[in-house]
């Protein structure tokens, strides 16, 4: 015969028993809380990345996606208030993706500038001296914002997003709109609806002194088939609504395997 002692104990366990096959059952009765579904794509998404798809195949699909350098000769010309500064300049330019550039100017080519990484020189009669800083900080705003750099590197960056912005006219042509936002900055790209090419570039940024901001835009024109890739022979660089400067090319190679020299600050 048990004591109170006993029998007191006796009772906890089975209380202890029968709590836990109650939590047993509800594990095995309660649904099982659902695991929320990916937000769908919206049609606004699709479109932009159907759009940017299509501009990329226009472009010379794997054939453009795939170049490495470029040798180009042609002309240009600076603009200030949108007037022109001069009867323009004969030039010879040399990039190799995604950060080495040369510009060789005048007939003579005896005025070259040269870009490697974060880096620039001025080659003249003179001698070679470093790029000057300010303008320094506008090229490597205006590579970083390029339509290479966008399409071959803003677009495998985490978290990237492509926004249709609908149509619209760029350059008197009828056009849609895509923006690619990726690192907290955005760049809008006009696309042609008929060829899928690009027509103009818009990217926008704030002065760090004056804190405006600036609006500049690429415009590409004349677009011509070099080595599969489909080649605009005029580009024009606009600042705020005014042309800043342009360039027509005469000739343009692809993946000619340009040597390191070339990007070094030496004749």
């Amino acid at each position: 015969m048990f004591d109170k002692k006993h029998a007191a104990g006796c009772l906890a366990v089975v209380a202890l028993m029968t709590l836990g096959a109650v939590l047993a059952l509800a594990q095995v009765v309660a649904p099982a809380t659902p695991t929320p579904a990916p937000a769908a794509p919206q049609p606004g998404d699709l479109k932009a990345k159907q759009l940017i798809d299509q501009m990329i195949e226009a472009l010379g699909g794997n054939a453009y996606l795939n170049l490495n350098d470029s040798s180009q000769e042609g002309r240009s010309y600076s603009f200030h208030h949108g007037e022109p500064t001069s009867t323009g300049l004969l030039y010879w330019r040399f990039t190799r993706f995604p950060d080495k550039e040369r510009v060789e100017l005048t007939k003579q080519r005896d005025v070259v500038y040269v870009y490697n990484g974060n880096q620039s020189w001025e080659l003249t009669f003179k001698g070679v001296k470093p790029g000057d800083p300010k303008e320094m900080v506008d090229y490597l705003r205006h590579r970083e914002h390029s339509l290479e750099t966008v399409l071959r590197l803003w677009l495998h960056e985490p978290g990237v997003a492509l926004l249709y912005e609908g149509t619209g006219i760029a350059e008197q042509k009828p056009a849609e709109k895509v923006t690619v936002l990726a690192k907290n900055d955005s760049v809008t790209i006009h696309l042609d609806p008929t060829t899928h090419l690009p027509i103009k570039k818009t990217y926008v940024w704030r002065d760090p002194e004056d804190k405006q901001k600036n609006t500049e835009e690429d415009v590409y024109d004349n677009y011509r088939p070099v080595q599969g890739v489909m080649t605009p022979f005029s580009f024009s660089r606009v600042f705020n609504g005014e042309i800043a400067s342009q360039r027509f090319l005469n000739s343009i190679k692809y993946n000619t395997g340009l040597s390191d020299d070339v990007f070094v600050p030496k004749r």
